[in-house]
């Protein structure tokens, strides 16, 4: 029997599971604690979206709908292509019927609606990225007509990643989700009330923890909640994730424990357990941040003496128990990060609890999941990454850090080249001046492919104010030093930011406009500026020079209205300038006026037209520390001595061919100095447990007799072999 069910609730993502249930599997397998996990959400989505499913969604919407918009009444009336060629797509999107692609990529075998209007990108899209993504696109966009037919015609709260999250953002009060609660469970509702039953009976649980990371999650978990409440009294019910976790901290509303009977914060390991020998092993209550009722009254606890495990003794996450090979990948829309969402199952890990920066001000740093900052050893990573490819047979692997760090990161990068392991990564970073162009050559060595990060608002002055800890110039720079060594870059941007002007903003798009057409970045997405309660502009919001709207809270809290004492209107800028990053990522428009992206009048920009290539103006960099590591990433070389002449005189030379995975590299240098670089290559290469730091290189070289060490290491033919054969890290 397992004692403890975990479940996270509709809905998240489509193509790979959220990963919260499954590290805390992971830990309660340390403790010999037996717990069951289920993605609810990719199990309503396949049986809503499969031939029997579409049957009734289609029968019940006949049966209540009075009137059908165009598009509905579209797709209605092709109801039978529909269910004819469901399973077949979802098939094709799990990866098991990958020769559908050619068929799907034929006009007239997937029925269109709506969707379909978005066509006349695809040329440039997937022009270079070959029929299987073309496919999925269409094949996404097919799945999005009928999901526009449920939110009219069946259901409104529908969303693929999300439901119902309009009932879940910001809900100081408890009163409208309440409500809806206590309405007629809806058709989506039916679908996985009926599986969870299903899994409650054959599991026979007696604790069942929801884990609930977005608001677009909270009403299904509230939802599932009443109906184990109503159905199987005796088990007990408990909510974590990083929705309660940033938005309940305040929570008073006494309703709340009528669906569950525990709310516990933060990291979710000693709370569980705590609750598990609470429950199931009848042991003194004990608690670590719960929220719980007590004679009718809300109350937190934190009884016990024990401390939170460290992040080395948690465990691998367990994926066991989740539908791996049910899972399915789905191409949204032609943004090359976005679709490393979206497209393929990811295993997640963490290099580091918390941020080690932990200075931004718009950031929620006052909460213990940035606050406390808690590397992992890059061994214990790695030793869980391959845990985990035996574990999934899926060797890529999405780190979910807030910002991974790079010391951090290079040392992973080293294990996983030493281990001669063959894996994919990505990460969230911050654009700091440690990403070194050597340093991002072993990084995509080792499998790293894309990084995502935060450039926020384009302005030196904001960047400061929002304590980014960088300049334009400095990301101008890291950003170049990652699409040199081949990793994609994503840029996260920021407008609307307290006391950002309009000439800040037009100034901030003009950086943006320069960084896509020097081609150093090559996705980007821009947010508006949200104020949440957690961070320092939530807290100290006069120093930032906002108005915060005050409301009385007695459930959610995180983001706050505001007004901006400066009274610009930042809405307005959203569609244009979403509309100028599209075509910046398309390639195209570079040569536009800024003003022609807007419909009201702009200032001009005062940035000067070249300053990002004024920027990237480099020198070789003749300055390594003595203590940085020097890395041999490449092969053995294929060696040919002859004989130079010149004026009477000869000496022996050696001719170091070195083969690359697409080019060849040739150098030439005095066979005793060959003969050394030879026997150094063996010294540092890449697999060695040891590392040499470059002042030790320095003293072997000199150590053979040899003279004028900076004059070779950093003659023409070895620092051509640069950022191909060996780095400085």
């Amino acid at each position: 029997m397992n004692n403890i069910l975990l479940i996270t609730p509709p809905f998240t993502q489509l193509n790979t599971p959220y990963p919260a249930t499954a590290y805390l599997k992971g830990f309660l397998n340390t403790k010999n604690i037996p717990s069951f996990q289920m993605d609810l959400g990719i199990e309503v989505i396949l049986e809503l979206f499969s031939k029997e499913g579409l049957t009734g969604i289609f029968g019940y919407a006949e049966a209540n709908q009075r009137e059908f918009s165009d598009n509905s009444q579209r797709i209605f009336s092709l109801q039978h292509e529909y269910i004819k060629t469901i399973n077949s797509v979802i098939a094709f999107l799990q990866g098991q019927n990958p020769t559908l692609a050619r068929q799907i990529c034929l006009d007239g075998f997937l029925p269109e609606a709506s969707r379909f209007s978005q066509l006349e990108d695809m040329d440039w899209a997937f022009g270079t990225m070959g029929m299987q993504d073309k496919a999925k696109h269409l094949a996404t966009l097919y799945l999005e007509d009928l999901s526009d037919f449920i939110v009219e015609c069946v259901d409104e709260n529908f969303g693929f990643s999300r439901y119902a999250e309009r009932l879940g953002r910001s809900a100081n009060s408890f009163d409208e989700l309440y409500d809806y609660l206590q309405t007629e469970p809806t058709y989506i509702d039916q679908i996985t009330l009926k599986i969870i039953t299903e899994r409650i009976r054959q599991v026979n649980p007696k604790l069942v923890c929801f884990s609930v990371p977005f608001p677009g999650n909270l009403y299904s978990g509230f939802r599932c909640a009443k109906h184990i409440k109503e159905n199987f009294p005796e088990i007990k019910v408990a909510m974590g994730g990083g929705f309660p976790n940033t938005e309940l901290r305040e929570l008073k509303d006494i309703r709340v424990f009528e669906f569950f009977d525990f709310i516990t914060l933060d990291d979710g390991e000693l709370p569980v357990e705590l609750l598990y020998n609470t429950i199931c092993n009848s042991g003194q209550p004990e608690f670590k941040r719960t929220f719980l009722l007590e004679d009718n009254q809300v109350v937190y606890k934190s009884n016990t003496l024990r401390h939170d495990y460290k992040q080395s003794d948690v465990g691998t996450p367990d994926y066991t128990d989740l539908l791996l090979d049910k899972y399915i990948s789905v191409i949204e829309i032609a943004n090359p990060m976005h679709s490393l969402w979206s497209d393929g199952r990811w295993n997640k890990l963490t290099m580091a609890h918390g941020c080690y920066w932990g200075k931004c001000t718009f950031c929620d740093i006052s909460l213990d999941y940035i606050k406390i900052y808690e590397p992992i050893a890059a061994k214990t990573l790695v030793d869980r990454m391959e845990e985990l490819i035996i574990q999934t047979k899926h060797n890529g692997f999405h780190f979910v850090d807030e910002a991974a760090p790079p010391a951090l990161m290079r040392e992973v990068a080293l294990e996983i080249l030493r281990r001669n392991l063959t894996v994919t990564w990505w990460t969230n970073i911050r654009f700091e001046k440690s990403f070194t162009a050597d340093l991002c050559v072993l990084l995509k060595a080792s499998g790293c492919i894309a990084v995502s990060g935060g450039l926020e608002v384009a302005s030196d002055r904001l960047l400061a104010l929002i304590k980014k800890g960088v300049t334009v110039e400095q990301v101008a720079k890291v950003t170049r030093n990652f699409t040199e060594a081949g990793i994609m870059v994503h840029a996260y941007l920021m407008y609307g930011y307290p006391t950002q002007t309009v000439q800040e903003t037009v100034d901030s798009l003009e950086m943006v406009r320069q960084l896509f057409e020097v081609g150093v970045l090559q996705s980007g997405f821009w947010h508006q500026f949200a104020m949440t309660a957690h961070s320092p502009v939530g807290m100290f919001p006069e120093e930032f020079g906002v108005i915060p709207d005050i409301n009385d809270i007695t459930f959610a809290n995180n983001d706050i209205q505001f007004q901006d004492k400066t009274g610009i209107d930042h809405d307005k800028f959203s569609f244009g300038l979403k509309k100028s990053l599209f075509n910046y990522m398309h390639g195209i428009c570079f040569d536009y006026p800024l003003q022609d992206w807007f419909d009201f009048k702009i200032p001009r920009t005062t940035i000067k037209p070249d300053f990002i290539a004024d920027c990237l103006e480099k020198e070789t960099n003749f300055n390594i520390k003595p203590n940085s590591k020097i890395v041999w990433i490449g092969g053995k070389p294929i060696v040919d001595i002859f004989t130079k002449s010149k004026k009477g005189n000869s000496w022996e030379m050696m001719k170091m061919t070195f083969h690359d995975k697409r080019e060849v590299f040739e150098i030439t240098v005095e066979k005793d100095k060959g003969d050394w670089l030879q026997s150094m290559i063996g010294k540092i290469s890449v697999t060695n447990d040891k590392k040499m730091t470059f002042s030790e290189v320095k003293s072997d070289y000199e150590t053979s007799g040899l003279e004028d060490f900076e004059m070779f290491w950093y003659s023409k033919p070895l620092t051509s072999l640069r950022y191909v054969a060996w780095a400085t890290v």
